[in-house]
C-alpha cells in the first residue's frame, strides 16, 4: 500500500469498525457513469458533511490492491447489480490537497512537490515501464496506462483547499496589465492536463473529487467544465449521500435514547435537492457521543470568514441577515457567483458562500435562503456580536431585554421596545397591517430563538394565533401566545386570544401561558400591549 496509489481500505475499516451509517448508496451512483462521458465527479459540501469518508469508501471499494467484500457485506451498493462488476478493480490514485497545504516548506512549490511524489510512487509501482524524460504527471499515467493497459481511478479530497490558500493572481511590476502565473493558475492547469486532454478518458475509468466549493468559473465558464458538479446548491441525485436523513437520525435517537426533537432543532434544516430534511453528521454523532446537543460543527473552521462577510457593505445585506435570523428565508441568485471565496462582488455572492459553508440553508424551488437550525442560529448570533456592525448587535441586547420585559409583564417596556423595532425596521418591511406588524415582531423577538420554537400563524382549531412562542426543553419559561392588531386596542387582541381560545392548542408543551396582545395606532405611530398570564382549566 503507497501514500498515493492503492492506499487499501485501512481508512474505511476504522470507519465501519465504528457506528457507521451506511453511505454506500453513492457507490451505484458513480459506477452507472465509469468509462463515460461522465465519469468525473465533483461533490461539494460545507465542513464535516461526509465528503471525506465518502472518498475513503470510494478508495477501499475501487483499490485493486485489497479485498475489501467483507467490508460491504450487508450495506446497501452490495444490493446493486454493479457491486461485482467493479469491487476492486482499478489502481486508485488518492490525494488529499490539505496534506500539502498545511507543509509550509513546500507552499511556494506545492503544484510541483505534489507531481514529483505522486511520480516516483508511480515509478516504484510500475518499475518496468518506460517513461519519457522530464514527464510530468499525465505522461507517467499515460505510459502506465500503454504498457499495461491499466486504468485508473483519482481521488482528490479537499480539491480546493489551494484555491482557498493561494486565491491571487500577480502583477508585474511596472506592468498593470500583466499577471504571473500563480499556484492557482499552476493547479488549475495541471488538472486540465489531467481530466481534459486527449488521454484522459483513456487513461481514468473516472475521477471523484471533493471540497466545499464548486470549480471555479473563469468569466462565465468552468475551469473544468467536464466534471459532473453536485453542491449544496445543485446536488441531483446525490443528496441524500451526504448529511444525515430523517430517518437516519431517528434511527440513531432510538439506538441511543436521544431525544429526536432536540437532534432535529439543533442540526435539522438543510434542504438539499430533493431531500428536504438533512441534518450535520457531525454534530448528530457528537452530540449522542456526548449526550447533549450544542454547537459542535461550528467549532471546526470558516468563523472568521463568516465574520468578515457578514459584515460587508453590500445593499440590503445586513436587513437580509435580520430578516433570516429572525427565522424569515430571503431571495438569494446563486448562478452570477465565481466559485472563489475571494471574489465576492454583491450581497448575492455572500449568501451563496455562505451557503457553501452551511451557514444558509437553500431551497432550489423557491431561490431562497435560510438559516437551518439552533447550532447556525447561535453561531451567527456570536459572529453579529463579534463585528462592527452596531445596528445588528444593538438589536440583539434589545431582543433579550424585550423578552425579558414580556415575561415580567411590563407593558410600557414592550410596548416601547416594539416602537423601537419598528423605527428601525421600516426600511425592510411596509407596515400598513398586521402581517407587517408580526414580521416586525418576528425580527424583535430574534433573541427569543435561543428559549423558544415560534410560530407564525400557529393553527389553534379555531382560527390562526399571530405568534405563539413554545419554549424549547429544559427552558423554564412561560409559552407566549400573541396577538397583533392594526389601529384597533390591545384589549380586543386579548379578547380574541380567549375567544377563540388559542391557549388550549399549546397546553400540551407548558402549563403557565401568557396572554399579549398588541396594537399598533397608525395615527399616533405608537403601540399598546396587554399583558395576562393564563391558567389551562382542567
Amino acid at each position: 500500500m503507497g501514500t498515493y496509489i492503492n492506499k487499501g481500505n485501512k481508512a474505511f475499516r476504522d470507519i465501519v469498525s465504528h457506528e457507521y451509517v451506511d453511505k454506500s448508496s453513492l457507490i451505484p451512483l458513480i459506477n452507472a457513469n465509469l468509462n463515460s462521458e461522465s465519469r468525473y465527479s465533483c461533490v461539494t459540501r460545507c465542513r464535516r458533511f461526509g465528503k471525506s469518508m465518502a472518498a475513503k469508501m470510494l478508495c477501499a471499494y475501487y483499490d485493486k490492491s485489497c479485498d475489501s467484500r467483507e467490508l460491504f457485506r450487508g450495506l446497501k451498493a452490495e444490493q446493486d447489480k454493479s457491486f461485482e462488476t467493479y469491487l476492486n478493480k482499478y489502481n486508485v490514485l488518492y490525494l488529499d490537497v490539505t496534506s500539502f497545504t498545511a507543509r509550509p516548506e513546500v507552499r511556494k512549490n506545492i503544484v510541483r512537490v505534489i507531481q514529483e511524489e505522486i511520480i516516483n510512487e508511480l515509478k516504484e509501482a510500475f518499475p518496468d515501464v518506460k517513461y519519457k524524460n522530464n514527464s510530468d504527471l499525465m505522461d507517467v499515467l499515460s505510459s502506465i496506462h500503454q504498457a499495461t493497459g491499466e486504468k485508473f481511478f483519482f481521488i482528490i479530497d479537499e480539491w480546493d483547499a489551494i484555491c482557498r490558500e493561494f486565491p491571487g493572481r500577480q502583477k508585474m511590476k511596472g506592468d498593470p496589465d500583466t499577471v504571473t502565473p500563480t499556484i492557482l493558475d499552476e493547479y488549475v492547469m495541471l488538472l486540465r492536463r489531467l481530466f481534459k486532454t486527449q488521454d484522459s478518458d483513456e487513461v481514468f475509468a473516472g475521477a471523484y473529487l471533493t471540497g466545499i466549493l464548486p470549480i471555479k468559473k473563469y468569466n462565465t465558464e468552468s475551469a473544468l467544465n467536464n466534471f459532473c458538479e453536485y453542491s449544496m446548491i445543485d446536488p441531483a441525485f446525490l443528496a441524500a449521500c451526504y448529511g444525515f436523513t430523517e430517518d437516519e437520525v431517528k434511527m440513531l435517537a432510538e439506538r441511543h435514547n436521544a431525544s429526536m426533537d432536540n437532534l432535529k432543532m439543533w442540526y435539522d434544516g438543510y434542504s438539499i435537492g430533493r431531500e428536504k430534511s438533512i441534518y450535520n453528521p457531525y454534530s448528530v454523532m457528537k452530540a449522542i457521543q456526548r449526550g447533549s446537543c450544542r454547537s459542535y460543527w461550528t467549532t471546526t473552521g470558516a468563523y472568521d470568514s463568516v465574520i468578515t462577510y457578514i459584515q460587508m457593505n453590500f445593499d440590503g445585506l445586513k436587513d437580509d441577515i435580520i430578516r433570516m435570523l429572525s427565522g424569515e428565508s430571503v431571495y438569494v441568485n446563486t448562478s452570477k457567483f465565481q466559485n472563489d471565496m475571494n471574489i465576492v462582488r454583491s450581497k448575492n455572492d455572500v449568501l451563496t458562500v455562505l451557503i457553501h459553508l452551511g451557514y444558509l440553508a437553500y431551497d432550489d424551488e423557491k431561490q431562497q435562503c435560510y438559516v437551518p437550525n439552533k447550532e447556525v442560529t447561535d453561531e451567527l448570533l456570536n459572529a453579529v456580536e463579534d463585528t462592527s456592525w452596531k445596528r445588528l448587535a444593538d438589536a440583539i441586547t434589545a431582543s433579550r431585554n424585550l423578552l425579558d420585559a414580556t415575561i415580567a409583564g411590563n407593558e410600557n417596556a414592550v410596548a416601547q421596545a416594539i416602537d423601537l423595532a419598528h423605527d428601525e425596521n421600516t426600511s425592510i418591511l411596509a407596515y400598513n397591517d398586521e402581517n407587517s406588524l408580526a414580521c416586525v415582531l418576528t425580527v424583535a423577538y430574534i433573541w427569543a430563538r435561543n428559549e423558544y420554537v415560534i410560530h407564525r400563524e400557529y393553527a389553534t382549531g379555531k382560527g390562526y394565533a399571530d405568534l405563539v412562542m413554545i419554549p424549547r426543553r429544559n427552558v423554564s419559561k412561560p409559552a407566549l401566545v400573541i396577538e397583533l392588531k392594526f389601529n384597533n386596542t390591545a384589549d380586543t387582541a386579548i379578547d380574541q386570544i380567549k375567544r377563540k381560545q388559542y391557549p388550549a392548542k399549546i397546553a400540551e408543551y407548558t402549563g403557565d401561558i401568557l396572554l399579549v396582545g398588541i396594537n399598533y395606532d397608525r395615527e399616533t405611530k405608537l403601540h399598546t400591549c396587554k399583558i395576562e398570564s393564563f391558567k389551562i382549566r382542567v
